[in-house]
């Protein structure tokens, strides 16, 4: 029985010398191709010379020490960015492709705030979004701060400089598509908070406390997908909320530092490009407030017509119980009340207007010339520009009530909510305005 005591490559056969046990122990040189003749033997092929180069140095011979493994597994750092070589236009050396082990070329952020899910670069700053935490560094410098956290001066020569966190427990979770720029002002959310935020010069502001904190409590949290982008033509941060249940699409406005409006439409994509405001569906790119030729495309996404709708509280004179006895607005021609109700209204009460606030009675034809009686009807007319309504009340009988229903006007409360539409035949998609809504009431007692 033979045993290999030492290989040397050679061509594509291999130079074993070999000792057989059975004889004088003495080492025989011999050819053989343990590659292709030996393969499943419990032995392994060790390259003496370094790097396997013809008549490069060869280690010594005897025992090394040396460890196989079964599995190539990879070290995934998810706090962790690494950085190639450099990329010049102006002289063409491109090293974006390189990345030697040799040079310190990784930077990690804390791994206790979760991985890196957006770096946003800017100037001479980068933005790390963490999952919990969002920092910045400098970019091709270092910075030596003070003992109270002000930078004293700038040395080195660093690609990612010192991280430095911004203070406040915020991050993006893992919802990079909700972040959004403009300016220097950056948005984006933290589903693990309930949160919108707003990264700017003082720091980080969480704006869905602007009147929508119980909103975002029950709705954020609930998204599987959360897509945020900016609106260049109307300066508003857009974000959509979207699950498997439906979707809410809103947007906030620095100008009155607030969520302004809901949208029907459920983008894939928002962005701006050239001063105009694009979203996408899965099936079509739409660019928006792009009026067509006729100037009828208002509330029209993705091929499809959505009504304007708002929702308004009446509260004056908030601790008196009244009768809301009217209702009152300014503004365009074709809104149209859908809903009208107070705490204490059993029922809904719905009007419609349609073009010259009169309905129709079926003419009687005797022969004659059809005569055609005007009748009022439960909507809005006109006069001097401004539209009122009586308040037809539809509710049930509740207990003690004589008269109820349409047999009597108005609606008891201490206020009362409306919402209140673009009808569907009047100037369908043209501009349309809404100033003021109003009621007039008359102080009740129960």
């Amino acid at each position: 029985m033979a045993a290999i005591i030492e290989v040397e490559y050679f061509n594509s056969f291999v130079l074993a010398k070999t000792v057989d046990a059975s004889s004088t122990p003495v080492p025989v040189w011999r050819y053989t191709s343990l590659l292709a003749n030996n393969l499943g033997k419990n032995w392994f092929i060790e390259e003496s010379r370094i790097t396997g180069g013809y008549n490069n140095t060869s280690v010594d011979f005897g025992a090394k020490a040396y460890l196989v493994s079964d599995r190539n597994n990879a070290s995934i750092r998810g706090n962790s960015m690494i950085y190639s070589g450099i990329y010049n236009s102006r002289t063409g050396v491109n090293n974006t492709n390189q990345f030697p082990v040799g040079d310190d070329i990784s930077r990690s952020a804390d791994p206790i705030n979760g991985s890196i899910q957006k770096l946003y670069a800017e100037d001479t700053n980068l933005t790390i979004f963490q999952e919990s935490k969002v920092s910045r560094a400098l970019i091709d410098k270092d910075a030596i701060y003070s003992a109270e956290g002000s930078t004293m001066t700038t040395s080195g020569a660093q690609i990612i400089g010192q991280i430095q966190a911004y203070a406040g427990e915020w991050g993006i979770s893992k919802d990079p598509t909700s972040f959004a720029v403009y300016g220097y002002q950056k948005y984006f959310t933290d589903k693990n908070n309930n949160a919108v935020l707003r990264l700017s010069a003082d720091g980080i502001t969480e704006i869905s406390s602007y009147g929508m904190k119980y909103f975002f409590t029950n709705n954020l949290s609930k998204a599987t997908k959360i897509i945020g982008g900016y609106d260049i033509v109307s300066k508003s941060y857009v974000l959509s909320l979207q699950n498997d249940q439906g979707y809410n699409t809103l947007s906030f406005e620095e100008d009155v530092n607030g969520w302004t409006s809901f949208y029907d439409y459920k983008p894939s994509n928002i962005f701006s490009v050239n001063s105009n405001y694009y979203t996408t569906n899965n099936q079509y790119l739409y660019k928006h407030n792009q009026e067509n030729s006729t100037g009828n495309n208002r509330g029209v996404f993705y091929l499809q017509r959505y009504p304007a709708s708002v929702t308004l509280v009446l509260n004056s004179n908030a601790s008196l119980s009244k009768v809301f006895k009217t209702l009152n607005y300014e503004g365009s021609n074709g809104w149209e009340v859908t809903s009208l109700y107070t705490p204490y209204d059993s029922g809904k009460n719905i009007f419609s207007y349609t073009e010259g606030a009169y309905d129709s009675a079926t003419p009687q034809n005797n022969g004659a010339a059809a005569v055609v009686h005007p009748i009022y009807h439960a909507g809005f007319n006109r006069k001097e520009n401004k539209f009122f309504a009586n308040i037809i009340n539809n509710s049930l009988p509740t207990e003690g009530e004589i008269v109820y229903g349409n047999s009597m006007s108005g609606i008891k409360g201490f206020f009362t909510t409306l919402t209140i539409n673009t009808d569907s035949s009047t100037e369908l998609g043209r501009f349309k305005e809404l100033y003021a809504v109003s009621s007039e009431y008359i102080e009740s007692s129960y």
